[in-house]
C-alpha cells in the first residue's frame, strides 16, 4: 500500500512541477519531493530515503540527494509550495460540503525535548508537551484548512485563523470550545453559521451583549436540522482516527521531526496521504 501511494504522489509531483525546479543545483523541486515523501511514507528520517539501498529497485532513476541537500531544500518556498500544491489539487477532486467540522488533535512529544517551538498544555483529559493541530474538515474533501500551534494555545485564537482564511460558506460545527462570541461573529461576516454547544456549566447568557450569530446558533439548537449537525461532529473524531491509525497515517511525532517546520511538512505530506488513499477508496468502491 505504501508503494502504491507513493507512486501517486510521484506521478502528481512529475505533472504539477513540470515547469518547476532550480536554475543552478542538481536535482529538481520534483526530486526533492518525492524522495522525502519515500521518508515519510515508510516513517524514516531523511537520511534513510537518500540511501538507493533502501528504494528496493524502485524510484526515481539516477543519483539521490544528500540528508544535508534534501533537508536544506526542503526549507525552500519553491519546494513548499509544490507539496502545496499536490495538496490542494487532491481537495479539489471533490466538491465541498455544505457543513464542514472544526476540532484540535494534539501531538505530544517527550517532556525532555529541547524544541523550542512546542508548548506545555491540555491534551485530551491530561496535560502534555508538545503541539497542536488545529483544522476544518470537510467529509467530502478532506482536511480543508489547518494549522499548528504550541499545546498551550487554545481552540478560540487558533480557531480565529482558520475562520479568517476559510471561503467556503455554510455550516461550521465545533464543540463547545468554540461558543464563543468572537468566532460566532468572524464566522457570520464571511457567510459561516458556526454552532457549538453551549458549556456545561454555562448558566444562560448572562446580562452581556451576545453576538446576533450566536443567538441564532442557540436557538437554532432546538430544531432537528441542527441537532443533526451536531451530532455528526463525529466524523472528524472518526478522521482523526483514521489518520493516526493508518499504517503510513499520522502517529506520534518521530525524534527527528522537531520544530515547527519540521512539523509542517510531516504533517502536511501525511494529509496528502490520506488523502490519496480516500481517494483510492472512493474509487475502488464506485
Amino acid at each position: 500500500m505504501e508503494d502504491e501511494l507513493w507512486r501517486e504522489i510521484y506521478r502528481l509531483a512529475k505533472r504539477i512541477g513540470k515547469w518547476k525546479g532550480v536554475v543552478r543545483g542538481t536535482y529538481s523541486d520534483v526530486m526533492i519531493v518525492v524522495v522525502y515523501f519515500w521518508a515519510v511514507v515508510h516513517d524514516r528520517p531523511n537520511k534513510w530515503a537518500c540511501n538507493k539501498k533502501n528504494w528496493h529497485g524502485s524510484g526515481p532513476r539516477g543519483k539521490l540527494p544528500s540528508a544535508s541537500t534534501l533537508s536544506r531544500r526542503l526549507r525552500t518556498e519553491a519546494v513548499i509550495q509544490l507539496i502545496k500544491d499536490i495538496e490542494k489539487e487532491l481537495l479539489d477532486r471533490n466538491p465541498p460540503s455544505f457543513c464542514r467540522l472544526i476540532d484540535a488533535k494534539p501531538l505530544p512529544v517527550s517532556g525532555h525535548s529541547e524544541d523550542n517551538d512546542v508548548g506545555f498544555g491540555r491534551a485530551a483529559s491530561t496535560m502534555a508537551k508538545g503541539y497542536k493541530f488545529h483544522a476544518i474538515y470537510d467529509d467530502s474533501q478532506g482536511f480543508v484548512n489547518w494549522l499548528l500551534k504550541p499545546m498551550n494555545v487554545n481552540e478560540c485564537p487558533a480557531g480565529a485563523e482558520l475562520i479568517s482564511e476559510t471561503q467556503h460558506q455554510g455550516y461550521l460545527v465545533g464543540d463547545n470550545a468554540y461558543d464563543r462570541n468572537k468566532l460566532y461573529t468572524l464566522a457570520g461576516k464571511r457567510g459561516i453559521q458556526l454552532i457549538a454547544p453551549q458549556q456545561k456549566n454555562a448558566r444562560g447568557l448572562g446580562h452581556c451583549r451576545h453576538s446576533p450569530f450566536r443567538l441564532k446558533a442557540i436557538e437554532m439548537q432546538t430544531r432537528k436540522f441542527a441537532r443533526a449537525l451536531i451530532f455528526n461532529r463525529r466524523y472528524i473524531e472518526t478522521a482523526f482516527a483514521q489518520l493516526t491509525t493508518l499504517s503510513f497515517g499520522l502517529g506520534p511525532l518521530p525524534s527527528w521531526v522537531r520544530t515547527i517546520r519540521r512539523v509542517e511538512n510531516w504533517v502536511r505530506a501525511k494529509l496528502i496521504l490520506l488523502n490519496v488513499y480516500r481517494f483510492k477508496q472512493r474509487t475502488y468502491n464506485d
